[in-house]
């Protein structure tokens, strides 16, 4: 886990021993060798859509200091052990970080430093930054953004400064406990706004993700992991055009599929190739991480577990996922700010919360039931 040591090396003890042989005073060296396992998992954890809307930046701004006018850093302390639990941690940041003072939520999204740096603290390792919010302070805001997350020394991956630093980045292979693991982010819009001084967005388009699937590939990735902003909102299940995307991109090689957009969630399956015997994952949605939308369903969202492994012949692949649920909690009292509150913590949720928190993980509940295929809920707890 995150904080503690993970990688091990092959040791040798080489013990030279004196001995005598009866005819001559030479000696012998005898070679013991002490190895050491590598680890042969890596765990992932995933979040979906990570926004601020006009009453948080309120909030945050009344909760702020001179020295941090915007105060976040309660959001997501009941959600970091999940975090730094995991080897890897993702999250899609759904808004530049405008930096002009003037932040707004919806419809055109801006969010100060201090969101991404508090996101950062909690533990999440990869922001997704492909998604149909990118572009809503324009070119300027979109290579802000990467600014700002270069600066704080973050992985982050969908929106390039122009075409040619696309290029030079994509592939994104992170080694994780010995695996390498290739990363893409794609999003089906952007709202209608086009980039203007040439700030790239990794759009779907499917000839451009084979390429660069073969790319990732040949970089060296051992397993490919998708993450697409794609379905429509607010809808419990997947449309047959997300169906076909994730078809294509497994037959393309990719072992996990994340999507967002929908701002709720939507049903994960382990798909296996019967010919070969490949087994993928496919999370259509996982729904908001943090926001204040109040239209069904959206309150609360879920996260996936996701273990790949080294098999006994070497091959690196997808072993097995869990989900959770948890959902936000609203400010309560004077002190208080948004916050995303996990199942295994639900106590911490204010009474007067508790049917939110009763209707959103009953709908999951039910939903997963139905829906999902060899993706159960987790006995894990923090």
């Amino acid at each position: 886990m995150k904080r503690f040591l993970k990688y091990y090396m092959i040791l040798s003890a080489v013990i030279f021993m004196a001995c005598s042989s009866n005819n001559s005073g030479g000696g012998s060296e005898n070679r013991e060798e002490v190895q050491v396992n590598v680890p042969d998992t890596a765990t992932l954890i995933f979040f979906g859509d990570a926004m601020q809307h006009g009453m948080q930046l309120d909030r945050a701004r009344e909760l702020g200091t001179p020295e941090n006018p915007y105060n976040f850093d309660s959001c997501f302390e009941l959600i970091t052990p999940a975090l730094k639990d995991a080897d890897y941690s993702i999250v899609n940041l759904e808004l530049p970080l405008g930096g002009d003072g003037s932040y707004s939520g919806y419809p055109q999204f801006s969010a100060p430093d201090s969101y991404a740096i508090a996101l950062k603290n909690a533990g999440f390792d990869l922001f997704l930054t492909s998604n149909n919010h990118c572009l809503d302070r324009r070119d300027v805001g979109l290579r802000r953004t990467l600014h700002v997350l270069d600066s704080l020394k973050v992985d982050h991956i969908g929106t390039y400064n122009n075409a040619e630093e696309r290029a030079k980045l994509v592939p994104f292979v992170k080694e994780i406990n010995g695996m390498k693991v290739g990363f893409l982010n794609y999003t089906y819009g952007t709202n209608g706004i086009s980039a203007n001084s040439g700030a790239e967005v990794a759009y779907i388009n499917r000839d451009k993700i084979k390429q660069e699937i073969e790319a990732t590939r040949k970089a060296g990735a051992e397993i490919i992991v998708a993450m697409p902003h794609w379905g429509i909102e607010y809808v419990l299940t997947e449309n047959e055009e997300q169906r076909s995307l994730a078809d294509f991109m497994i037959k393309e090689g990719v072992d996990i599929i994340i999507g967002g957009h929908p701002h709720v969630v939507q049903p994960m399956k382990v798909v296996t190739d019967e010919k070969t015997g490949h087994r993928a994952l496919v999370v259509y949605s996982l729904g908001n991480f943090i926001s204040n939308m109040t239209t069904a369903n959206t309150r609360g969202g879920a996260l996936v577990r996701v273990v790949i492994e080294r098999d006994k012949n070497g091959k690196v692949k997808f072993k097995n996922a869990e989900y959770d649920t948890f959902i936000t909690e609203v400010p309560s009292g004077p002190g208080t700010n948004f916050r995303v509150v996990p199942s295994w913590d639900i106590d911490k949720l204010p009474a007067n919360q508790k049917s939110n928190w009763t209707k959103h993980n009953n709908t999951v509940t039910e939903l997963y039931d139905k829906y999902n295929v060899e993706v159960p809920r987790t006995k894990k707890s923090y």
